[in-house]
């Protein structure tokens, strides 16, 4: 393999990380602007219940922290590469 190849982690790590905020972000304003939509309404039982549960802003931080660590890994192995060789 070429020495640069370090590059490619890297780059690709920052940019998980990168897609990792990113989709952490969305999902906090989508979980925040769903309940306050729902507290707007006469009927709040949901949101004080928080019954039935919603996955979908769940969904989207759980796969933005994996695409962080995954992004993290990267980072420190292109770093292992470019010191090692």
């Amino acid at each position: 393999m070429p020495w640069f190849d370090w590059y490619i982690l890297v780059g690709m790590g920052a940019f998980f990380i990168f897609l990792g905020i990113v989709g952490f972000a969305w999902g906090r304003y989508e979980e925040r602007s769903y309940y306050d939509n729902i507290a707007n309404r006469p009927d709040v039982r949901e949101f004080l219940d928080h019954f039935p549960w919603r996955p979908e802003p769940h969904a989207i931080i759980i796969g933005s922290r994996i695409a962080i660590i995954v992004g993290i890994f990267m980072l420190i192995f292109g770093a292992v590469y470019w010191i090692w060789f």
